[in-house]
């Protein structure tokens, strides 16, 4: 029996390390709310998230230039018209 102890005992504790470790990012919110990553797999969620969130701006930015350029063009105004178009040709792909 006690030939087993240390082996035992080597298992009991890993075990009460994976237990206490926490989890890797919070699943439970949306990328934009997530405040903690933790370990290896934190932060590749990380790294997504961040390029989610990029993405997710320039898309933004992207609609609301197009919607700026209709209301340009709906009251005429040339010199917004220009400036949404150069807008658009930078954030838009």
């Amino acid at each position: 029996m006690f030939k087993y102890l240390p082996i035992i005992s080597i298992v009991c504790l890993l075990q009460a390390c994976k237990a206490t470790q926490p989890e890797p990012f919070q699943k439970d919110r949306a990328p934009e709310d997530r405040t903690e990553y933790n370990g290896l797999r934190g932060m590749v969620q990380q790294q997504k998230d961040q390029n989610y969130l990029m993405s997710k701006e320039l898309s933004d930015k992207c609609n609301e230039a197009k919607i700026d350029l209709a209301i340009a063009e709906s009251e005429g105004n040339s010199s917004e018209i220009k400036e949404n178009k150069k807008t658009i040709s930078k954030m838009c792909i």
